[in-house]
């Protein structure tokens, strides 16, 4: 039996490294942070300090890139090695990762590629996570990425994919809303549709972000959440009843401040819908 992932109710913000000193320093109002995994995968150094020093004040969830479930051979073992390792001295609220792939035959892109969402990539992607849950004793939690091309090989939508992905390998799932908009946008499908096929109670934890806007929508995390978006979010809420919330901002990173009062938003949309409400 693997180690369940939680419910778990609180808003968070990511650990960057602008503001390492204010997390070392003073209390900040999150419920929890998340950090990018990758980034903490080693074996000492300023980074994994500060993030044992963290921890002491606030639980902290793993969000990798580099998993690369959809890749079509297996997983490279030492990563989820190096990846276990961080998991047992964080001991994570969750471990979560992508629904996509990274790269071929050693050579990383630094990206998060999409898939067909085909009977074929569905079985190469839940052996995979079977592969990842069973090395890491748990099940994790997967994110839906934004997308910028469709594939006309796919018979599935892509909440149809992740529904039986997560039935069929017991994993989670982590609603990145932010992506929900994006691609919706960008394929022009019913973004209220892709959130009413997902299991509901599979979902653990949500990301909001800000997207560059455009002919064609980009996921680039470098700007407030827009009202599109905020009000999407609360329709998950009353889908999914409360779990887990977090702000992503990769660039631009603004004042700690300036965060935390985002996150505001996100608590006072939480606190005033009723679950099932939909």
């Amino acid at each position: 039996m693997f180690r369940q992932s939680p419910r778990f109710d609180g808003f968070g913000l990511g650990l960057r490294r602008p503001h390492y000193d204010e997390y070392l320093g003073k209390s900040v109002a999150v419920d929890f942070v998340e950090i990018i995994s990758e980034n903490f995968m080693v074996e000492g150094g300023k980074p994994l300090a500060t993030l044992d020093a963290v921890r002491k004040r606030h639980p902290v969830a793993m969000h990798g890139v580099s998993m690369s479930v959809g890749r079509h051979d297996r997983l490279d073992e030492d990563y989820l090695d190096r990846l276990g390792i961080l998991a047992r001295r964080v001991d994570p609220l969750f471990v979560s990762d992508h629904l996509c792939w990274t790269g071929v035959d050693g050579v990383n892109s630094h990206d998060l590629l999409p898939l067909p969402y085909t009977e074929e990539s569905l079985n190469v992607v839940c052996r995979n996570i079977d592969q990842a849950q069973e090395a890491l004793g748990r099940t994790m939690l997967f994110e839906n990425p934004s997308s910028y091309v469709q594939f006309p090989e796919s018979c599935l939508t892509e909440w149809e994919f992740l529904a039986e992905m997560s039935r069929r390998t017991g994993c989670f799932l982590l609603l990145d809303v932010n992506n929900v908009y994006v691609s919706a946008q960008n394929h022009d499908f019913d973004a209220l549709a892709f959130l009413a096929g997902l299991p509901a109670e599979r979902v653990r934890q949500i990301h909001l972000a800000g997207h560059t806007p455009g002919e064609v929508l980009i996921d680039t995390h470098d700007r407030p959440v827009c009202s599109p978006v905020w009000e999407l979010y609360a329709h998950a809420i009353t889908l999914c009843g409360p779990v887990a919330t977090m702000i992503e901002r990769d660039d631009a990173i603004p004042p700690l401040d300036d965060l935390l009062a985002e996150l505001a938003i996100a608590r006072e949309i939480a606190a005033r819908i009723e679950p099932g409400a939909a």
